[in-house]
């Protein structure tokens, strides 16, 4: 049977401190690119049929280093553009909005590089990727492997099982992991999250 797997880049600069990056092209640190390349023996055995990454380096170095090849490179895969967020972390955000909330607040716009994303609007770049990965698992040509972001990734999770955008927020996925979206009895669900091999 085929699945969708999810890889959620490895460690970055910003991604261990905790600070929102979206379209800054942060690279991996040593500990990020040993996490990518842990995740090789995962898919030594397997050949996707199709493997796209985000645009940014951070993913792109993660599939080389997974020993994922073949990579295509997918724009709608890039991560949610933080705008006037972008490289805040949350606890810095929250000192002037105690209540804020990515997932319901969305965030203000930035410079004309960040003009800001809403859910709704990564749930829409969600469903399109969710819908070119379709057409390869339908023909049963083999796994299907989405090499992403934290927060899209988590995203396009929700709107895979039906859930609105702002659902994703359920679904907590860390740097360096393998997590797997399959079907039972011709439903969605999650078959593996958060993984390591």
């Amino acid at each position: 049977m085929s699945e969708l797997l999810l890889v959620r880049h490895g460690e970055t600069a910003w991604s261990a401190n905790g600070r929102h990056t979206g379209l800054t092209d942060v690279p991996l640190t040593a500990r990020g690119a040993d996490e990518a390349l842990s995740l090789a023996p995962f898919f030594r055995d397997r050949e996707p049929a199709l493997v796209l990454t985000s645009p940014l380096n951070r993913a792109v170095a993660t599939a080389e280093l997974a020993g994922l090849t073949g990579g295509i490179p997918e724009p709608d895969l890039h991560e949610w553009d933080y705008g006037g967020y972008e490289g805040v972390t949350t606890a810095e955000i929250q000192r002037t909005r105690p209540d804020w909330s990515l997932w319901t607040d969305g965030v203000p716009p930035g410079d004309a590089r960040h003009p800001g994303e809403q859910a709704a609007q990564v749930g829409v770049r969600a469903d399109r990727v969710l819908a070119r990965a379709a057409g390869t698992l339908k023909a049963g040509g083999g796994d299907v492997v989405l090499v992403a972001h934290g927060h899209f990734l988590r995203v396009l999770t929700a709107r895979y099982l039906g859930l609105p955008p702002q659902d994703g927020r359920l679904f907590l996925l860390r740097t360096g992991t393998v997590s797997v979206l399959s079907t039972e009895h011709g439903l969605p669900v999650i078959a593996g999250w958060n993984t390591r091999p």
